[in-house]
């Protein structure tokens, strides 16, 4: 016979999001529930001897979430984050420049006709996004080719960390504060973005440039196999998820395991896979404390890390 009874709770201006969170765990709340069992599972993986990856894709970079996962990495809860290329272009853009308020609805025409990209309800100019980007990496991928002609991809992204952080706005950027706490950041799609097609155009040029896909795929085994326990964070699905499960595979699967998407199960997608499945493959440990939780991680995820305590 069930032993917990659902209670009532209340909030008000005064409330902590600790206090929400544990209130969450009283409610018998549908996805409440299951967000107050993921921010006890982030709080135990964060305590333990564990090491912690964080991945998700980057269309929550063009928003506000950015910052709360700069934070997540600042304050120590990441150890290591695998994204995608969208991610690094983001991320320079927006240290650079700016993106707008827009709304679902815009006319996609006639902002093609304005130069202005829309993603979601984010508004991304031209001016911002693209042109911004292939000015910068150029001179960036010149002196990182002086240096040497051969790199791991990982070892790319924190020189280009590095290189934000000297910018006027760097404290904003997340490769800065990944590479200022030497928290290896992995692209296994590196070529689909305007990051990936920056590094094409100058190997136009320069045929002995190599990034080493293979040696980050190696440096990904090591902390794998390293690790005395792993979790995870994911947001989404795709490569980024991907990338974390099949790597921890090898040591018989995640210990720990949290998963925030919109996706539905049905449709047989890696994002609508919930964290069970997962299970079947090795790639999660039976026993691994586990949950996924379905919404928008712009507005779950500022309530997870500001739980953390």
């Amino acid at each position: 016979m069930p032993e917990k009874p659902v209670r009532d709770f209340t909030a008000s201006p005064e409330t902590t999001l600790t206090e929400l969170l544990e209130r969450f765990g009283t409610a018998g709340g549908f996805t409440a529930a299951k967000l107050a069992t993921a921010a006890d599972i982030m709080r135990r993986m964060h305590d333990a001897d564990c090491t912690v990856f964080l991945s998700f894709p980057a269309d929550i970079m063009a928003t506000g979430t950015r910052g709360v996962l700069r934070q997540l990495v600042a304050d120590g809860f990441a150890d290591v984050v695998v994204t995608t290329c969208g991610t690094l272009d983001h991320d320079i853009a927006r240290t650079l420049a700016d993106y707008y308020h827009g709304d679902f609805a815009l006319d996609d025409a006639e902002l093609r006709e304005r130069g202005v990209n829309r993603l979601g309800n984010v508004l991304v100019p031209d001016d911002s996004y693209g042109i911004p980007i292939e000015k910068w990496m150029q001179p960036f991928l010149d002196d990182l080719y002086k240096k040497q002609s051969r790199w791991t991809p990982w070892e790319i992204w924190r020189e280009l960390g590095l290189r934000l952080a000297c910018e006027e706005r760097g404290d904003e950027s997340l490769l800065a504060v990944c590479a200022a706490r030497d928290v290896p950041v992995f692209v296994p799609g590196f070529s689909d973005g305007a990051v990936g097609s920056q590094l094409w155009q100058f190997w136009q040029s320069h045929r002995d440039f190599t990034p080493d896909t293979l040696a980050d795929e190696h440096a990904l085994s090591d902390i794998v196999h390293d690790a005395p326990a792993t979790g995870a964070l994911m947001i989404g699905g795709g490569i980024s998820k991907h990338h974390v499960i099949w790597w921890n595979q090898f040591r018989d699967g995640l210990d720990y395991a949290v998963q925030v998407t919109t996706a539905p199960e049905w449709d047989g997608s890696l994002s609508g896979a919930r964290v069970r499945e997962a299970i079947s493959w090795g790639k999660v440990k039976p026993e691994a404390r586990r949950v996924t939780v379905e919404g928008d991680a712009t507005v779950l995820l500022p309530l997870l890390a500001g739980a953390l305590g």
